[in-house]
């Protein structure tokens, strides 16, 4: 991280290192010789929105398959909590003693120890993808219905209690239709719940397939690019709906977002990767400001930023309008 950031963290008290609900502890993946991720370390603050940016192939998608499950990392510690604050010593009692979680309503959960169905269920993360992942060939109501699949076969006794309808089941399915219908209702998509899903528009798919994640009652939510693909009027929309999944339902969230106007209007917290490593970490005025992030976008050194008198257009397109970047003497603009 630049030295402007590093003092701007100093000074500025920050939530997400009090109580965060994900750490990414000294994250290295390697595929043979490449390492898409070196030494990265951050905090996902409880109730924040956390976003992830960088330039293409800084490693960010890399660094969600490490969380999510897919990927196990090669080397570091992903530590999720379900209590508040940082709860150090039952983390690291969780660690020494060889288990991948400890659960209850204060429970600590290492990730990169856990395959990719148990983070979903037990340590309650979700994740939408870059590319939409729906059923195409189900229902809008089906596609939430699916995400509650856990649930109603724990109810059916796994398949011999939903032939007989027993009553245990049948109240667990009028609950799963009832949560269906209400976000649903939240992404504006109850009038097309008996519509396919592949007949929905782009921006509707990318609003469900949101609404699917939060069936899950997930902690974390983990959005890969959710405005990739959206006009201005969604975009604005997807601001809106995260904004209420965060102060309605309490869930944190971390996205990737190339979308500065969406990062810079809703994030708490952004980490800045570039090339596999951490550049800058802070709020968005921090990292808007910083001349590592700027020359990081630029494809530049941070030397070079006061020889470039041509890029402030580059940079208020790539990180904001307001970004402050060095003039030829050396004092900000």
């Amino acid at each position: 991280m630049s030295t402007a950031a590093s003092m701007a963290t100093s000074k500025t008290a920050r939530g997400w290192q009090d109580d965060p609900v994900l750490t990414v502890e000294h994250l290295t993946m390697r595929f043979g010789g490449l390492v898409a991720v070196n030494d990265l370390s951050f905090d996902v603050g409880r109730g924040d929105i956390t976003a992830l940016i960088g330039p293409n192939g800084a490693g960010k998608t890399t660094v969600f398959n490490c969380i999510t499950g897919f990927y196990k990392p090669t080397q570091g510690r992903i530590v999720m909590r379900h209590g508040r604050g940082r709860q150090e010593q039952a983390v690291e009692e969780v660690t020494a003693g060889g288990k991948k979680w400890s659960g209850g309503s204060d429970g600590i959960y290492l990730l990169e120890r856990m395959p990719d169905h148990e983070i979903s269920l037990q340590a309650k993360l979700a994740r939408t993808f870059q590319n939409i992942r729906l059923f195409g060939g189900m229902t809008v109501l089906e596609n939430l219905m699916v995400a509650q699949h856990g649930p109603l076969m724990d109810a059916s006794k796994f398949t011999v209690g939903g032939i007989v309808g027993i009553p245990g089941f049948r109240r667990a399915e009028k609950e799963a239709v009832e949560k269906a219908v209400y976000w649903l209702e939240q992404v504006d998509l109850i009038d097309r719940a008996d519509d396919p899903a592949a007949d929905l528009p782009y921006g509707a798919q990318r609003r469900l397939e949101i609404a699917r994640a939060m069936c899950t009652n997930p902690q974390l939510l983990c959005l890969d690019e959710p405005a990739a693909g959206l006009n201005p009027r969604e975009s604005a929309e997807l601001n809106d709906l995260l904004r209420f999944i965060r102060e309605k339902h309490g869930t944190s969230l971390l996205l990737i977002e190339h979308d500065m106007g969406v990062v810079m209007e809703i994030s708490d917290h952004i980490v800045v990767l570039d090339y596999g490593v951490k550049i800058s970490d802070g709020t968005a005025e921090d990292v808007r400001n910083d001349p590592s992030v700027i020359a990081a976008y630029l494809g530049v050194e941070d030397e070079e930023l006061a020889e470039a008198p041509d890029v402030r257009a580059v940079v208020a397109e790539a990180i904001g309008d307001d970004a402050v970047l060095p003039g030829p003497d050396g004092a900000t603009r």
